[in-house]
């Protein structure tokens, strides 16, 4: 028989709060675990193991969508790896259009900053910069 943990040991054991793990479970990505006669959750090993696979999928920006069809894969072994590999690039992908964004966002704000003065005078590029249409 496996070691069972509260929600606290749970929560310790694969990084993810109890709060976020009380979220997982009720969108489905755990399945619906043990309870004490109390009402008290009670995860497993491959519970635990599961949040810290959701855990890892969330540290790499994966959306729940996206984690929700990687666990599905996980947790089928006659899986193609190929489909694993589609929402790997697909999120890479998505990475990358993202940076491009961001940096485009970046360089606005450094030019908008570096025309600014940054004394006590009310004039202000950056601010006239963000009232543009």
């Amino acid at each position: 028989m496996s070691t069972l943990f509260n929600i606290g040991e749970a929560a310790a054991r694969s990084g993810v709060s109890a709060k976020m793990l009380r979220h997982y479970e009720s969108l489905g990505l755990l399945p619906q675990v043990a309870r004490t006669e109390a009402g008290y959750r009670l995860y497993s090993d491959k519970e635990v193991h599961t949040l810290r696979f959701i855990r890892r999928a969330r540290d790499l920006g994966f959306s729940i969508a996206e984690i929700t069809e990687l666990l599905k894969l996980w947790q089928n072994r006659g899986r193609a790896s190929s489909e694993v590999k589609r929402i790997a690039l697909a999120h890479v992908a998505d990475l990358d259009r993202r940076l491009a964004e961001m940096t485009a966002m970046k360089r606005s704000l450094e030019a908008l900053a570096s025309c600014c003065h940054g004394d006590e005078r009310p004039d202000c590029p950056i601010l006239d910069g963000l009232s543009e249409a």
